[in-house]
């Protein structure tokens, strides 16, 4: 089997001998050319593994033959040398299609690293991944059969064969640390490290130490040497979430250790180099954050080479059966318990939500609602949805306090109540009598009556506001919750099945509210 064979494009004499004798060294064949016109003719004539550029030739750009071998040739890899400072060169050439890019002075060691890189990826290992996940359809992380998903899947599959830094933008609980370990896992660095780091949840006092680690004997403390995040992630991928919550003094050292692909220790004195792969993510506006002063600049463009954006699950709502079924799998077998499914209507109401809190949201909603649901039945009363509450018939209506502009007058009450003994809006006054019922006993009527008055929410006045809202909405909720049971002689039962809800659900809420049964 023949040796790999790498096209090193350069019209300076000693640096293209120099990096010929390298990959030579490395048991790769070498092709060599002086200029674009002799690179374009070579290529013609000539599959190869990998081509390595200079951006400044005598008869044109490297960016013109990146783009060009982008374009005609997807199966080569292409990487470029940039002058030393011109990062904005590297990021151009990054967004244009470069596999990757080495700086002047090369160093002989990245250098190899990156061709090693590059070979991996030439020699199908991230698209044979792709296609696999494409294949097995749920063998994807990102579950969905949209049009956004498949979207999303298809962009996911190109920039795994790339080595430029990614920006993942997406609403917070859209899924964006899967979609970094699906880039990871097609990639051609799969089979080393995936780090994910959450930005904001290391004290400021510990970053450097956090990313960079630390020499032992370097402060109070160290007891014993320590690799830091760059480290651990050698040779793979390093994930930084949230990272608009980084300070302005780490962002400083973040950068350096990105530009160079150098870290220094806490207490060396000397670089080590390290091979990784940036993935960030966040829910913010970085440009926005640009603006205002609270984020560098110059990392953002190192950051923000290419972008992807998650759809959140509000405009994939077809995904949702898929999405649920996964949910619920995943909760059975954790839970030891046996099947569980959704009752009449419950899909349908779920589809009815916006989700601001997207597919983690959903998931909590989920668990929740089966800790409720009988028999691994969850039904549309435990779905406990926020800011939003739903109907017998799996219809939302607004939570207390909301708008029912255009809903039915029937069901439980959605706005604030009035005290006790004045029927809520739309709703006949005979619905939950405030008198205590006969039978109930002088002693228990007379208790009933005293809880229900000192915790009914007074009816606001037009345009007024309540002081403090969850205090006014327990209080609306209580008193519909006792008025209930009241009608029901406290029959629990009952009083659920009046109110739309679950038994369970019922015992819940009244044991959050402290409503306990009268004596008698």
């Amino acid at each position: 089997m023949s040796a790999p064979r790498i096209l090193v494009v350069d019209d300076e004499a000693d640096l293209r001998e120099l990096l010929e004798i390298t990959l030579l060294k490395m048991g790769l064949d070498v092709d060599s050319a002086a200029t674009v016109r002799e690179a374009r003719s070579l290529l013609a004539a000539t599959p190869y593994a990998l081509v390595l550029t200079d951006m400044r030739l005598p008869d044109g750009l490297g960016l013109e033959l990146v783009r060009e071998v982008a374009a005609s040739y997807r199966s080569t890899p292409i990487a470029v040398i940039t002058a030393y400072g011109s990062a904005e060169n590297a990021v151009v050439a990054l967004k244009a299609g470069a596999f990757d890019y080495v700086s002047k002075p090369v160093m002989l060691d990245d250098l190899r690293t990156m061709v090693r890189s590059a070979l991996k990826l030439s020699d199908g290992g991230a698209a044979r991944a792709a296609g696999q996940a494409a294949e097995q359809g749920g063998a994807s992380r990102l579950l969905g059969q949209s049009q956004a998903m498949q979207a999303l899947r298809a962009q996911i599959g190109r920039l795994a064969r790339s080595q430029a830094p990614i920006a993942i933008n997406g609403e917070s609980g859209s899924g964006k640390e899967l979609a970094a370990r699906e880039i990871h896992a097609q990639s051609a660095r799969a089979a080393k490290p995936f780090v994910a780091v959450n930005c904001g949840a290391i004290p400021e006092a510990l970053m450097e130490a956090e990313f960079f680690g630390y020499r032992k004997g370097a402060f109070t403390g160290a007891n014993d040497e320590r690799d830091g995040f760059f480290q651990a992630a050698n040779g793979g991928t390093l994930m930084l979430d949230e990272v608009a919550d980084l300070p302005l003094a780490m962002q400083v050292k973040l950068l350096r250790a990105i530009q160079e692909r150098r870290v220094r220790k806490i207490g060396a004195t000397a670089e080590e180099a390290v091979d990784v792969r940036i993935i960030s993510a966040t829910h913010k506006d970085l440009a926005k954050l640009v603006e205002n002063g609270q984020f560098r600049q110059d990392l953002f463009y190192r950051l923000n080479v290419i972008e992807l954006t998650l759809p959140p699950l509000r405009e994939r709502l077809d995904d949702l059966p898929l999405l649920a079924d996964a949910v619920l799998a995943r909760l059975a077998a954790g839970g030891g318990a046996g099947a569980v499914r959704l009752g009449a209507g419950v899909l349908e109401a779920l589809q009815g939500y916006a989700f601001p809190g997207n597919v983690r949201e959903l998931e909590n909603v989920l668990e929740r609602a089966l800790a409720f649901a009988d028999d691994g039945v969850i039904e549309v009363g435990d779905l406990l949805l926020k800011g939003a509450r739903v109907g017998d018939a799996g219809m939302a209506v607004p939570a207390a306090g909301a708008s029912t502009a255009g809903m039915p007058a029937t069901g439980v009450p959605a706005t604030g109540v009035p005290a006790t003994g004045a029927p809520a809006a739309g709703m006949p006054a005979a619905a939950l009598p405030t008198a205590p019922p006969a039978g109930i006993g002088q002693a228990a009527a007379t208790a009933v009556a005293t809880v229900a008055q000192e915790t009914a929410a007074g009816p606001l006045g037009a345009g007024e506001l309540p002081s403090n809202l969850p205090d006014y909405l327990s209080q609306v909720e209580r008193d519909i919750i006792l008025r209930a049971l009241t009608q029901t002689q406290f029959n629990r039962t009952q009083a659920a099945s009046l109110l739309g809800i679950s038994l369970r659900q019922l015992r819940y809420q009244m044991q959050k509210l402290n409503i306990n049964a009268p004596e008698p």
